[in-house]
């Protein structure tokens, strides 16, 4: 890809992400709508816990089953 292709890529790439950002008014989530009940805000500890230990977590267990399952098919070398 030469010089001027890369520069036209960044450019419609810029120009398209600059327009997503203004067109999605972050502002509107300020009017409420009808029948809007929301419920209490989730503490600091809260968010930490489900955005970030359950997500580690649970790769963590994954991870651990995958490698229990591969270790378990696989022959034993005597030796």
């Amino acid at each position: 890809m030469d010089k001027k292709n890369a520069l036209r890529a960044g450019a419609l790439a810029a120009g398209t992400t600059l327009m997503m950002l203004l067109m999605s008014s972050p502002a509107l989530a300020l009017a409420r709508d009808d029948g809007d009940d929301p419920g209490k805000g989730l503490t600091v500890i809260e968010t930490l816990g489900l955005y970030v230990v359950a997500p580690i977590v649970l790769f963590l267990v994954i991870a651990g089953l995958v490698i229990v399952g591969d270790k378990s098919r696989k022959p034993q070398k005597q030796g």
